[in-house]
């Protein structure tokens, strides 16, 4: 008697058979999204263990930071960076995206500093608004001391080489390292 309805659609012609079991299998589904199997629960937890060491990796940077700003270690690297750094050219012709934070900065170079730039020998650190282009060393000792202001640094680990497949119907294409954005 529950399914007298459609019952009468199915007498009638205006359903199929196909078309009611479709529509038992949306209804079952539906029933068991609905059932809550403890997974929220586990994202909630999951999400909070982000948050807590989020917060404690801050907490270990600023305290790295003071300990450095305490020991005069950052205002020598800010004087070091700011004396050593390559001037950016005005007229440059390729442009250079790279990441801070949440943000994309961008600088026009010329082909020869880009180059530099991609095979690890430069580094860019931003300070005060101000990109600074500088040896691949002194940007390696920003990023240990404030991690905040090294804007592109090349590293090893990031950029290491595909291996070439036998069979790759595509090894005859070059994939440019230097993705323009």
């Amino acid at each position: 008697m529950a399914n007298a309805l459609q019952e009468q659609l199915l007498k009638a012609g205006l359903a199929s058979k196909q078309k009611a079991r479709d529509v038992k299998t949306q209804q079952r589904r539906q029933k068991k999204a609905k059932v809550d199997d403890g997974s929220s629960e586990f994202k909630q937890q999951v999400a909070e263990q982000k948050l807590a060491q989020a917060a404690k990796d801050k907490a270990l940077n600023e305290e790295r930071f003071a300990k450095a700003q305490a020991q005069g270690q950052v205002r020598s690297l800010i004087t070091e960076f700011t004396r050593s750094a390559l001037t950016i050219p005005t007229s440059g012709d390729v442009k250079f995206n790279f990441t801070l934070g949440t943000k994309i900065y961008s600088i026009y170079l010329t082909e020869a500093l880009q180059q530099s730039l991609l095979r690890g020998q430069l580094g860019i650190v931003r300070y005060e608004d101000k990109s600074y282009l500088v040896p691949h060393k002194l940007a390696e000792r920003v990023q240990l001391l404030v991690p905040e202001w090294c804007g592109y640094l090349w590293t090893k680990e990031n950029n290491t080489q595909e291996i070439i497949e036998q069979d790759d119907p595509y090894a005859d294409y070059v994939i440019p390292d230097d993705l323009i954005w």
